[in-house]
């Protein structure tokens, strides 16, 4: 009886080490702010980053490395705004116009948002986002653009 007891145990303790690392591959983590996703038709526009809460950034999936804490302080503004007009709760998406370069989807414990460089009635949230993908696509993972 102790045997099956202790298989049963093991089990579950499987099952649970599954669901946690399940949980945290390619999702948002509880200390993540967000993931942005850029895309485009230029060279050097494709882009993953994620911003977690004490500042760090992954670039393109690679090691993490520290934003200025401006831009930290930027990026948890963009994501109050984002929830306070629930934008991403929303699943807002803003279709490109013709000529667009860039486009933008992000991801946060909320939902997502998807928008173009030119998108119409492009709220500012979504520019300053835009510009903070650039700033950090420079300074920190030193990209291009």
């Amino acid at each position: 009886m102790s045997r099956s007891l202790a298989a049963i145990a093991l089990a579950a303790g499987v099952l649970t080490v599954g669901v946690l690392v399940a949980g945290c591959a390619g999702g948002i983590q509880s200390t993540d702010i967000f993931i942005v996703q850029r895309t485009g038709s230029v060279p050097g526009a494709h882009l993953t980053l994620l911003i977690n809460e004490e500042g760090g950034v992954q670039c393109n999936g690679g090691p993490m490395l520290k934003l200025s804490d401006p831009a930290l302080v930027q990026a948890r503004a963009i994501q109050e705004e984002l929830h306070e007009d629930e934008l991403a709760a929303r699943h807002t998406v803003l279709p490109p116009q013709p000529g667009s370069v860039l486009s933008y989807y992000l991801r946060d414990e909320d939902g997502s948002v998807r928008f173009a460089d030119n998108s119409a009635r492009e709220p500012k949230v979504f520019r300053n986002l835009a510009l903070l993908v650039l700033q950090t696509a420079q300074q920190i993972c030193h990209l291009p653009m």
